[in-house]
């Protein structure tokens, strides 16, 4: 074990399996005292099981570590209260958070119902709300903490995920204002774009959109197919981990407020938006006729539509 995190106690939260898991391992690997979380549902959200997080802590303690479980619903606000209650109340503090806890319900947006919307939003984006609250008062107090957030590159767009989409993309804006809102209290808030091979990346929906793609190009065996999906999702859970034990470190206060995507050898910081290109009027404001005129030829000149509409069949 390392000793970079040697008296640190952090928070992961759906830590029982996937990415979560590498995590909590990773984090304690350097000396951190762990709470794992883990609700231990399904990944759409259905059913609960205490052993997720409890073999997770067994792992932890095998390689000489101390960690306890948790299985309260990030989705409420008792809950993530909770979560933090049980780093308080078992190691005396709270110094890292790792809001990770998700859930999938993917439908197209015309056959989306109200409860898939609400059970992605409420695990995603409320979770990740009430866990930060419920730590932030405590780091605050010691005047040191660092949150990492797990959005996706799905928040910049996905088919059939408008409700995971609007969560994931949510949550850089929720990093971006925690950030702004904590950075004086010695705490840094940052959020990462993890691209991994998981239990809810290889859905079964998803298995069969990449095996469609491997017909297409001609790979029609099973073993084959297997082969190119594993060239594709490269990067596994563990990759995943460093990026989050670095942005707790001491060594990562400077870092607050930022976008990261890490997929297997590939580490990439992301910009913040800002204008691609811009039209001014020299008085008045602008009118319908003028826009018609100026926004495709000056304005939005080369942009493609990404989904033209098709011929009816």
């Amino acid at each position: 074990m390392g000793m970079r995190l040697k008296d640190k106690v952090a928070v992961v939260t759906g830590a029982g399996r996937g990415i979560g898991r590498a995590e909590a391992l990773a984090l304690a690997g350097e000396g951190a005292r762990l709470v794992v979380n883990d609700l231990g549902v399904a990944s759409d959200g259905s059913g609960t099981s205490q052993t997720p997080a409890e073999e997770v802590c067994n792992e932890i303690k095998k390689m000489g570590g101390q960690a306890v479980p948790n299985y309260d619903s990030v989705a409420t606000a008792e809950g993530g209260e909770n979560i933090i209650k049980t780093a308080i109340e078992s190691f005396g503090r709270i110094d890292i958070l790792v809001n990770n806890a998700g859930v999938l319900r993917d439908r197209m947006l015309f056959n989306m119902t109200e409860e898939d919307w609400d059970m992605v939003i409420k695990v995603h984006l409320y979770g990740t709300f009430h866990c930060t609250r419920a730590a932030s008062i405590h780091m605050r107090q010691q005047r040191w903490g660092r949150i990492i957030n797990t959005s996706s590159i799905s928040g910049l767009g996905a088919n059939g995920q408008a409700n995971y989409s609007a969560a994931k993309e949510g949550i850089v804006g929720f990093t971006r204002t925690a950030a702004l809102d904590l950075g004086k209290y010695g705490i840094t808030v940052n959020a990462i774009r993890p691209n991994a091979a998981t239990r809810m990346t290889m859905s079964e929906d998803v298995k069969r959109s990449m095996t469609r793609r491997a017909n297409e190009m001609g790979i029609t065996a099973e073993p084959d197919i297997q082969k190119f999906i594993d060239s594709v999702l490269v990067s596994k859970p563990e990759h995943m981990a460093p990026l989050v034990v670095y942005l707790a470190t001491e060594e990562a206060a400077d870092i607050n407020g930022r976008t990261f995507f890490i997929n297997g050898n590939l580490l990439c910081l992301y910009s913040e938006p800002q204008f691609l290109t811009q039209i001014n009027k020299d008085s008045g404001f602008w009118k319908l006729d003028e826009l018609i005129k100026i926004v495709p030829q000056e304005l939005t000149k080369g942009i493609v539509n990404p989904a033209p509409a098709q011929a009816k069949k």
